[in-house]
């Protein structure tokens, strides 16, 4: 079976820094594009950040800067590295693999950053 397990959320200060992980497996890892989506109460699941097999990487104008996508082929893993985070950074966050119409999510891990 397909599984992507994320890690590294929690509770941190504003302007501090977390680090997410997502491991996956049942997949050829290599082959899919990788992101990391949030989403909050009420509100529709949005792009944070997405990288490519070839390690191309994109974010949403809010992170820009602040986020970085990488990932590690070796160990079928993403990152997402997040610094000077910001009370609206708050949400539950999502890892995404995708290959042509293959979709698979993670089950979502919370960040809260709040003083």
């Amino acid at each position: 079976q397909v599984q992507l397990v994320e890690s590294g959320g929690g509770l941190v200060q504003p302007g501090g820094s977390l680090r997410l992980s997502c491991a996956a497996s049942g997949i050829r890892f290599r082959l899919y594009v990788m992101g990391w989506y949030r989403q909050i109460p009420e509100k529709q699941r949005e792009l944070v950040a997405a990288i490519t097999t070839g390690g191309s990487a994109n974010y949403t104008d809010s992170v820009k800067g602040r986020f970085t996508i990488s990932r590690d082929n070796a160990k079928n893993a993403v990152y997402l590295q997040m610094n000077s985070l910001k009370p609206e950074d708050t949400a539950v966050y999502y890892c995404k693999a995708q290959k042509l119409g293959l979709l698979y999510w993670g089950q979502g891990i919370q960040v809260t950053v709040s003083s």
